[in-house]
């Protein structure tokens, strides 16, 4: 039997022979790269090893533990299998082929390193990193075998093996090989990332590098030098030079016998001259640098290498991917510089709605979308050219959309305020409610008709782009006139509250939005809805489970494609489709962001299939009888007050201004949640138009998948499909999408973008805060401490973990009691309350959906905070008042 492998004879396929770090130095010798010269003790002599001294069963039976288990239980697991392996022996055979093999490397009192290298180690899909031993000056035959030993038994550490429990890997497929290689007595020594772990950045090489033996490094006792540099140039980026107080050194006499980790190395000072010196300058950080690219390149992904320098030459330790590598992210802007400098900006109305950076071509195809329709509004409305060319646009700065007013156009704008507030009032321009019912409405609706009657897959490349712009330009129309539903409806509710708070409400008396609950709207009914459905879900026999026991992926698929999941029956699963597809057709256009980069529910209904998940599971209240109890206790109430309002000639008139402004207040209210509940309705088939643009595109070599359509800037949209490239035309030569690397810098800039706190108001000063400050739809970003504030919108008061969501992609994290934290929320984001136990937003206010949707769930809301997402993390405890319109962090995330 043959127990020994020579580094340079060992493949990527062997990884069941010499583990995952054999294979990965194996590679780094195939790379041409510098490698201590060394060998691997083979999975074979392990498992003769156990054999031979009869401890396989023993070790199975200790080993079998739940994830779940104590740590006390792994701990006592591992006590007794290490007693296990210290009391065999080694087999006659391994012995003298590791003998042979270590007297190979020197005169045979070379001293080595003993590194453990498990099959389940150092992979692409989990590193395992740290959960077995190294041994370092190892010297002689007898200790490099107690060594051996160690590591042998090291596989079953307790934080090994209950790491491997939550990997869901069993004892029984795992084995151990060992690796020995000639020590290097470094001078310096670290790790090197060959992507950027901190953003993901695959241009950029992380280098960590301390004095000394790298094992203080790895184990993080020390504190490091770390230098970025240009993985194409080789320039050094950045540095952050440490004091080094401690270093990793041989230690003297590592002698015949001695096993156990530690004893080979020590820690010593650092010598005072060195503390504050670089370990490595620009020149010796571009050359090892260069090491790292040329391994990435081999193993064809990045790498987390270790690393050592000794005599000025530098050695290769060990390679493994990088394991959860976050995607490639920009730097997050810190400086606001505005395009137009005689204007002013605001992220207010309609950029409400688009909480994120937005999509390039959505960038693009929305400013001059949303410049046409409110210039039209604004001159219809005045009768006047009012705005003129220039005057207005939707910008972006640093990716975030803003409303920009030349100043000069403001000053004219201000000037027919009260023109345009009887323009409002009278329904000119088709204005309020009236042109929202009769008009916009109506003509949305038909446009979106018209381009539904077209199939999308047998339109040319200029018919799909002209759909496209047709319908975002009718959905920007529509938004503009909702614009001017939304004053009427607050104004309402505002002149409500403020007569019933001064001159009704005494002491005892229920707060003013008790009068306006109960009533119907979109977003209460797509609630309903899903409700609804998951009642008669439980009706049918064998469907509530076959949902329940689905995993929602599984189930959205089925929902796009109509074949049923593996394992449901095909008529069972046609009732449930038909009746989802329903509510899809009906409710499936709200948006969650305005930007068509973000799905709808119509083609990612994902959340709301966990919301009827969370109904199956007899979670969550039924939102019927939550609708009459409210209406009830509304109509009681109003009984209540015009009775005592009557009984004199002064509560007589009160009475009736009290009346009408009352019924004012709840029939204006509704019609503001569906009037925005159908802003999207065109967002759908705009999405299918574009992903199909996106697929012709893809298979004609311009982008690499159909959602890189979304990453296209509307000129290069223009000229792929002018030039045929959305038809019959195809790009031969090219190695990759022509537009592939322009996109994945896009992205990368996103990314980096999203992490940014968009100001509400710019230029960014004194003088725009006073002025405009109380009007945003946000508090002040430059809040401190532990107490957030913001607008106490729906009362109430709870403390819980908070869940902070980025938008759809996050809703599965959404847990029953959990305080929903967002930038923002739309009616498509209703489905969430039921499971929440309070809601805090950036933006918005008291007439705000989130504001609205949250007194009718009943639970606290403190809205328009400007940094909740910023300053609070999921699973930190939360004490939300929205009474007082406060936020409190109160613990750290629980990690849930």
């Amino acid at each position: 039997m043959t127990y020994i492998n020579d580094l340079r004879d060992v493949g990527n396929g062997d990884v069941a022979v010499v583990g995952g770090k054999g294979v990965g130095l194996g590679g780094l010798v195939q790379a041409g790269v510098p490698v201590p010269p060394g060998f691997v003790l083979n999975t074979a002599a392990y498992a003769a090893f156990v054999d031979a001294n009869h401890l396989d069963a023993a070790i199975q039976e200790l080993a079998t533990l739940s994830p779940k288990a104590a740590p006390q239980d792994y701990e006592e697991a591992s006590e007794r299998i290490r007693a296990l392996f210290t009391g065999g022996t080694m087999p006659a055979g391994i012995a003298d082929e590791l003998g042979a093999a270590y007297r190979s490397l020197g005169d045979g009192d070379e001293a080595v390193a003993v590194r453990s290298s498990a099959t389940a180690e150092d992979l692409a899909s989990a590193s395992f990193a740290g959960q077995q031993e190294t041994y370092l000056n190892i010297r002689g035959t007898g200790a490099l075998a107690v060594a051996v030993t160690d590591c042998w038994a090291s596989l079953w550490t307790a934080r090994a093996m209950a790491y491997r429990a939550r990997e869901g890997i069993g004892p029984e497929t795992v084995r151990l090989a060992v690796v020995v290689q000639r020590m290097v007595e470094a001078e310096a020594a670290g790790v090197m990332f060959t992507a950027n772990p901190a953003n993901g950045r695959r241009d950029q090489i992380v280098i960590s590098a301390a004095w000394g033996l790298g094992e203080s490094v790895v184990s993080g006792t020390v504190t490091t030098d770390d230098v970025v540099i240009d993985a194409g140039t080789e320039r050094v980026l950045s540095r952050r030079t440490a004091n080094k107080e401690t270093m990793t050194v041989y230690a003297d006499g590592a002698a015949e016998g001695q096993g156990t980790a530690g004893q080979g190395i020590r820690e010593q000072p650092v010598p005072a001259a060195r503390r504050n010196q670089p370990v490595l300058d620009d020149q010796a950080a571009g050359a090892l640098a260069r090491y790292g690219t040329r391994i990435a390149e081999h193993f064809g992904a990045p790498q987390d290498i270790e690393w050592a320098r000794a005599g000025g030459d530098f050695f290769m330790l060990q390679s493994r991917p990088i394991t959860a590598l976050p995607e490639p992210t920009a730097d997050t802007p810190d400086t606001w510089p505005v395009p137009y400098p005689k204007g002013l900006y605001f992220r207010a109305s309609i950029v409400e709605q688009l909480p994120d950076p937005l999509s390039p071509l959505f960038a693009d195809l929305i400013d001059g979308s949303v410049t046409r329709s409110l210039k039209t509004l604004m001159n219809e409305a005045v009768g006047s050219v009012v705005v003129r060319n220039g005057d207005v646009g939707l910008p972006t700065i640093n990716g975030y959309a803003y409303y920009y007013y030349r100043t000069s156009a403001m000053w004219r704008v201000m000037g027919k305020v009260v023109t345009a507030v009887r323009a409002l009032a009278s329904g000119k321009a088709h204005m309020g409610v009236a042109g929202w019912r009769e008009f916009s409405h109506p003509r949305y609706q038909q446009v979106v008709k018209d381009w539904s009657a077209k199939p999308v897959g047998e339109l040319s490349g200029d018919e799909l782009l002209e759909g496209v712009q047709t319908l975002l330009d009718a959905g920007t129309v529509y938004y503009t006139a909702v614009e001017s539903v939304i004053p009427i409806a607050a104004t309402s509710e505002i002149s409500f509250r403020a007569y019933y708070d001064k001159l009704v409400r005494r002491d005892g008396d229920p707060p003013a939005e008790t009068f306006l609950l109960g009533y119907d709207s979109e977003p209460i009914r797509a609630e309903k809805s899903l409700y609804d459905l998951a009642a008669w879900a439980r009706e049918v026999q064998g469907l509530a489970s076959a949902i329940l026991n689905e995993p929602t992926a599984a189930l959205a698929e089925s929902q796009r494609t109509g074949f049923p999941p593996a394992g449901v029956d095909q008529a069972l699963w046609q009732q449930w489709h038909q009746r989802f597809q329903a509510h899809l057709d009906r409710f499936g256009h709200a948006v969650y962001n305005l930007d068509f980069l973000s799905p709808v529910p119509a083609d990612e209904p994902s959340a709301l299939l966990d919301a009827v998940k969370f109904y199956l599971r007899g979670q969550g209240h039924d939102p019927h009888e939550r609708q009459r109890l409210s209406a009830a206790r509304r109509e009681d109430q109003t009984s209540r007050m015009l009775a005592r309002l009557g009984g004199t000639r002064i509560g007589s008139s009160r009475r009736a201004l009290f009346l009408r402004l009352l019924r004012w207040a709840q029939k204006s209210a509704p019609i503001r949640e569906d009037a925005l509940a159908d802003v999207g309705l065109a967002w759908p088939l705009m999405r299918q138009m574009l992903f199909e643009l996106g697929q012709r595109l893809a298979g004609s070599g311009v982008i690499a998948q159909s959602a890189d359509v979304f990453w296209l800037r509307e000129q290069e949209l223009l000229t792929a499909v002018e030039f045929g490239l959305a038809g019959e035309g195809t790009i031969t030569g090219a190695e990759r999408p022509v537009r592939a690397e322009a996109i994945e810098e896009r992205k990368m800039l996103w990314r980096g973008q999203a992490k940014a706190a968009a100001p509400q108001l710019l230029p960014e000063s004194r003088w725009m805060e006073r002025s405009f400050g109380g009007m945003m739809p946000a508090r002040s970003q430059q809040q401190q401490g532990d107490v957030i504030k913001g607008v106490g919108a729906s009362s109430g008061r709870v403390t819980a973990p908070a869940r902070v969501l980025n938008g759809p992609q996050d809703f599965a994290q959404m847990m029953p009691g959990d305080v929903l934290v967002a930038r923002i929320t739309t009616p498509a984001w209703t489905s969430l309350f039921a499971m929440a136990s309070a809601v805090v937003t950036d933006v918005g206010g008291p007439l705000s959906h989130s504001s609205i949707v949250a007194r009718e769930y009943g639970i606290p809301a403190v809205l328009g905070t400007g940094v909740a997402t910023q300053r609070i993390a999921s699973g930190q405890q939360i004490r939300v008042d929205g009474d007082a319109g406060t936020v409190t962090i109160e613990g750290r995330p629980s990690g849930k």
